[in-house]
């Protein structure tokens, strides 16, 4: 792999990580695991100068055969993911296409968090939500439940809908905000159905950041300790 000076990055100058930022939005990007440890494998050689890269040199830092790499990497060049600059040296890779989308998404998601919080009626809203929640649930919500929490209701989901799929869940035995989540989707599914008889929102949970770190560590079993 040709080392070149280290590609300026569109998160230079935000205060913001690329990686922290993907992780925390790849999904609602429709970012797939194996695309998203790609992803990052293409940051981590990026930042140590290696604009040159190929499926078969990114093989050689993971545990991906070629052909499924190649495979992950047309979908992200299809996707507008990533793209190739022509240089003097040949086609060098790109990260601009999905940094723009991280940092779009990310801003977004603020954007609508601080929407919440400059209004006083929406603020008292976001705090009786969370405290029903940790009534019935009996302890103290993390960070990551209360913003999963500002989601629901960024999205468009009712104070009437976030409380009862929490209902529901207590009669089904399940105290997680993942089991939660599946459940008001679920709901919200059905209702569309029965009402338009078709639904923008999937049933389905994806696969979710637990398999990802697993992904991850297998990833990084195949990167030499001098480059970590």
């Amino acid at each position: 792999m040709e080392r070149q000076p280290m590609k300026k990055s569109l998160f230079q100058g935000t205060g913001l990580s690329f990686r922290y930022a993907i992780l925390d939005c790849y999904k609602k990007l429709n970012i797939s695991e194996d695309e998203l440890v790609v992803i990052l494998m293409i940051d981590h050689l990026l930042e140590q100068g290696n604009r040159f890269l190929a499926a078969d040199a990114l093989s050689l830092k993971m545990n991906f055969d070629p052909s499924k790499i190649d495979k992950i990497m047309s979908l992200l060049l299809k996707k507008g993911f990533i793209s190739y600059e022509p240089s003097a040296n040949g086609l060098a890779i790109s990260l601009a296409g999905v940094e723009k989308k991280v940092l779009d998404e990310y801003s977004q998601a603020l954007k609508n968090e601080q929407l919440y919080l400059v209004s006083e009626d929406k603020a008292k809203l976001l705090s009786g939500i969370r405290g029903f929640y940790e009534k019935n649930l009996g302890r103290t919500l993390t960070e990551i439940e209360k913003q999963t929490i500002n989601e629901w209701l960024s999205s468009g989901y009712s104070e009437e809908e976030i409380k009862d799929a929490l209902t529901t869940a207590l009669g089904q035995n399940k105290k997680t905000i993942k089991q939660i989540d599946k459940i008001i989707k679920a709901q919200r599914h059905e209702k569309d159905i029965n009402k338009e008889g078709i639904s923008l929102v999937s049933p389905t949970w994806d696969k979710d950041i637990e398999e990802t770190i697993e992904i991850a560590k297998k990833l990084w079993d195949g990167v030499d300790p001098d480059d970590k």
